[in-house]
């Protein structure tokens, strides 16, 4: 588990600074709401990177640590350094927030197989989450 669980931490940490490189490159007429909502977005995942870490300690593990580990770790990559409009970002988040959903739904499988009701619940509370984020991200492209 404390490999899933170092990976789920790897593509959260990714995920976070592309999430906030998004945040200063975004352009466009939407500019404030998707500046506001990218910042909201870093900010949750910023809580779950340090709830994730915690919960591979609990567990007797040993979480990543340097930012060279998170990027061989990570299947999420980095955003580059340009500016975008909104409809990409969303798009590409859309992406990586289902490979999230993927993390934690592996991590939920080896949790319920060893009985580690902790790690199973947390799992539970993210996959509510990441679930929720990817409806309302989809909902942005139906017109």
């Amino acid at each position: 588990m404390e490999k899933k669980l170092n990976v789920l931490l790897a593509d959260l940490v990714v995920e976070y600074h592309k999430l906030q490189n998004f945040h200063w490159f975004v352009k466009g007429k939407d500019f404030f709401t998707a500046h506001a909502k990218l910042e909201e977005l870093y900010d949750g995942v910023n809580k779950t990177i340090d709830e994730v870490g915690e919960y591979i300690l609990m567990s007797g593990g040993k979480p990543l640590g340097s930012l060279k580990e998170f990027l061989e770790v990570s299947g999420i990559e980095e955003a580059k350094m340009e500016f975008v409009k909104s409809k990409e970002i969303y798009q590409e988040v859309l992406s990586d927030f289902n490979k999230l959903l993927q993390d934690v739904m592996d991590v939920k499988d080896i949790a319920e197989e060893e009985e580690n009701y902790l790690i199973s619940a947390a799992m539970d509370d993210y996959i509510k989450h990441f679930t929720k984020s990817i409806w309302m991200l989809r909902q942005m492209f139906e017109e």
